[in-house]
């Protein structure tokens, strides 16, 4: 095969109805990138000397400009989360550098900049509609964040800092993924996993199958363990074996922690860079560049964190001596030692015995075939919608990825989503996550239709299917399943027009998880559990006490919970604020001093879990995490509404569910998020429903 292909063969340079995921190969990147940065070079060059502050000659030849880039880096960025090759990521690598000082050049234009300012200066500024406008406003944000206002020096300077901040946290993540890979512990002798599930016996077989022992069954093993979530949470939950738990457990904490794959000098690199880039800007700290698009402030976000710390806490400490006294009931050893790889055990067993709930003896009942008919047809009741199959119509990067088509109450085409359900640790990133691959866009329609219409990708990494078998799921992987289909929702179902502002784009970003937080309310509600809850085999419906006892459980341990996110959310905001670089206290310092307040058993002092914090290091959530608990605010005051109109009375829900769908869905990012809010809810968030649901106010509220 040539090693280069020729411009006109190369799929990512075609025009295409749908991205072609079946033929990209890692050969198309280098050629295909360069001559698409080329291209649109061009255009750029050509748009800032003919640029006007008007629609027509500003913002829709800017939108094909930054479109095309997204769909066709999304193309191969995606293929590297989902189908990594050495061959794709030393592509990818290469190419990233000139992908990201295209996009810096496009980001300080000035003659597009000072196009913007002018529409916002103009007298008809206020005849634009709220979503122009919006859209005006954060391209102006955008630029002045991305440096436009220095002068030339400082901005070589600014210029510089992005581009090995794009190195470094592509750097980090390849070493966590690296050093999960690295990890592999091979048992041969079954008493040493007594405790563990069939089928994480089954994965692990597998797993050592792939690895060349073609003998190895989940019956007789040999079993490989490796550090990937799907087999390593099995172990902290099941293990009997305490040492091999310990093991497990310091091999997880310590990942990316040593040797060639160490990341504690990229995270201080990370900290240092991301400060100097905030005192360029003329911000304090890097949290406040954070801030400037997001709904909360610092000491917003502080307050929201410190009350429900102070609600958790209380809870969080009984948890343990529930724990504790349980463990010495049962005749444990460690019940007054309790430590990191007990925490999860104990609370299996606990959890077990409480509400006699078996992660694994409920997986039968959630095969994904039942659980995804389930959740289509809850957006059906709420949102009006039909959900049905389109195999074919586009091609995939994996016979076991599905395609589906969203259409409205008529029957017409709304939107469409790749569906990417299974683990496949060898080329797949772990965790779950949804992706845009089109926004909705009047600019971007074909010739013949009035506008282009969205396309979602979700991905997941549950236990495939085995032998004749369903994918059979874990509770907490159907929660996942709402959870990406909420923000696949809010991409499809957008009613603006307004490509820039459509869907999910321009939603600030402590917003963006309220319709995936509020999905997964749906998964706890009686009628919608038990349409999905049925045997694969018998078809029987989930017995009424086990939902009674689900129910119960969620709340379970809900202290703690909170705690972790709360430690997450903490430790970000202390390195991106109060932290100092290069000063006296390092890293695991901060780790150290934050998890006073926040972990009633203290971590160990060589715990190294900052080098895995991919969130905040590699994707995206720098001063950012504590999103996570702000939209649960919102999702759980989202989800309160329904309960305030009776979740029994189907007309409310349905009647909800529209106003739900015609502002938190519909809007896009051409509304700000709290009118948008306020326009559902008829009034401002308020904490307490979420304190609510997880059983944290007081017995007094």
């Amino acid at each position: 095969m040539a090693s280069e292909d020729s411009h006109s063969s190369n799929p990512l340079l075609q025009n295409f109805e749908f991205p072609p995921f079946d033929v990209v190969d890692a050969h198309h990147v280098r050629p295909g990138i360069r001559s698409l940065l080329h291209h649109l070079e061009a255009e750029l060059e050509q748009l800032e000397k003919t640029v006007e502050p008007s629609w027509p000659k500003l913002v829709e030849p800017l939108e094909k400009i930054i479109d095309r880039l997204s769909v066709v880096w999304g193309i191969i960025n995606h293929l590297k989360a989902v189908k990594d090759t050495p061959d794709l990521r030393a592509a990818i690598e290469e190419v990233q550098p000139e992908k990201v000082k295209f996009q810096l050049r496009l980001g300080q234009s000035k003659p597009i900049f000072n196009a913007f300012k002018s529409i916002r200066e103009s007298s008809d500024w206020k005849t634009l509609t709220e979503a122009r406008q919006r859209l005006v406003e954060a391209q102006i944000k955008e630029a002045v964040l991305s440096g436009i206002a220095l002068e030339d020096d400082k901005r070589e300077d600014f210029n510089k800092i992005e581009q090995e901040l794009e190195k470094l946290s592509h750097k980090f993540s390849e070493n966590v993924l690296d050093a999960t890979k690295k990890f592999e512990k091979l048992v041969s002798d079954k008493t040493e996993i007594e405790g563990l599930p069939p089928s994480a016996l089954g994965l692990f077989a597998q797993a050592a199958v792939s690895k060349g022992h073609e003998s190895a069954t989940a019956d007789t093993g040999p079993w490989l363990i490796t550090l990937d979530a799907p087999s390593y949470l099995p172990v902290m939950q099941h293990a009997k074996n305490r040492a091999l738990r310990e093991e497990v457990y310091r091999a997880y904490l310590s990942r990316a922690s040593s040797g060639d794959l160490d990341n504690t000098a990229i995270i201080d690199q990370i900290l240092k860079l991301r400060l100097e880039k905030a005192k360029l800007l003329g911000y304090s700290n890097y949290a406040e560049v954070s801030m400037a698009t997001k709904m909360a402030t610092v000491e917003k976000a502080d307050e929201l964190l410190e009350k429900l710390r102070s609600a958790s806490w209380a809870p969080a400490v009984q948890d343990i001596e529930d724990l504790k006294s349980y463990a010495k009931n049962q005749g444990a050893a460690e019940a007054d030692s309790l430590t990191h790889w007990d925490i999860t055990f104990w609370s299996e067993r606990l959890r077990e015995s409480k509400y006699d709930i078996n992660e694994e003896e409920l997986r039968p009942y959630f095969s994904l075939p039942k659980v995804m008919d389930g959740l289509f047809r809850l957006a059906k009741t709420l949102f009006g919608i039909d959900v049905v199959p389109a195999d074919g119509v586009a091609p995939v990067w994996n016979s076991d990825v599905r395609f589906y088509c969203v259409k409205d109450s008529s029957g017409n085409p709304t939107a469409y989503f790749y569906f990417d359900p299974y683990s496949r640790p060898s080329e797949k990133r772990g965790g779950a996550w949804m992706d845009e691959v089109f926004s909705r866009s009047r600019v971007m329609a074909q010739k013949g239709s009035s506008v282009r219409l969205p396309v979602a990708q979700m991905v997941c990494n549950q236990t495939p299917p085995v032998g004749d078998k369903p994918s059979l799921m874990t509770f907490r992987e159907v929660e996942t399943v709402f959870h990406e289909f909420g923000h696949a929702l809010q991409h499809m179902l957008t009613k603006e027009d307004e490509g820039l502002v459509a869907g999910i784009r321009n939603i600030e970003w402590d917003a963006v998880e309220l319709p995936s937080q509020f999905m997964e309310n749906w998964c706890y509600h009686r009628d919608t559990l038990m349409s999905i809850a049925k045997h694969y085999q018998t078809g029987e419906t989930l017995p009424e006490d086990v939902y009674k006892k689900l129910l119960a459980a969620r709340t379970f341990r809900a202290g703690s919970l909170s705690l972790r996110q709360l430690k997450f959310a903490t430790v970000d905001l202390e390195l991106h604020t109060k932290y100092v670089p290069g000063g006296t206290e390092s890293i695991y310092d901060v780790d150290q001093r934050v998890s006073i307040k926040t972990q009633v058993i203290p971590p160990l002092p060589e715990d190294r879990f900052l080098c895995g914090f991919s969130h905040i290091f590699a994707g995206g959530y720098a001063a950012g995490y504590y999103s996570y608990k702000w939209a649960e605010v919102l999702s759980a005051d989202a989800f309160s509404a329904f309960e305030d109109a009776g979740l029994d009375d189907i007309k409310a829900v349905k009647e909800t569910g529209q106003r739900f769908r015609n502002t938190i869905l519909a809007l896009g990012g051409g509304k700000a998020p709290l009118q948008v809010f306020v326009a559902f809810r008829g009034r401002e968030p308020s904490p307490e429903p979420l304190l609510r649901h997880n059983g944290l106010l007081p017995a007094s509220a």
